[in-house]
């Protein structure tokens, strides 16, 4: 996989699992064409729980609070059903 932004997210990803541990597991998108049809465009993509948490850009203070489960409504943002 060649691909900056992944890189970035996943070092984004080990800071906060340093902080709060969770467990993590990478899937390559281009490796399946049912993730390449829902996230194509949206790489790296991060899900919590089976929920789109975060797109191209991941926001560590956002994911420690999910983390936590002390979402607040600027988390709502990635709501897709709204």
């Amino acid at each position: 996989m060649n691909c900056h932004l992944c890189d970035v997210a996943k070092a984004a990803l080990d800071r906060v699992n340093a902080r709060i541990p969770f467990e993590l597991e990478v899937i390559d998108v281009d490796s399946d064409p049912a993730l390449v049809a829902l996230y194509d465009w949206e790489v790296p993509v991060v899900l919590l729980d089976g929920k789109k948490v975060a797109k191209l850009r991941l926001d560590e203070a956002m994911l420690e609070r999910r983390l936590r489960g002390d979402m607040s409504r600027s988390d709502e943002l990635w709501d897709e059903s709204k």
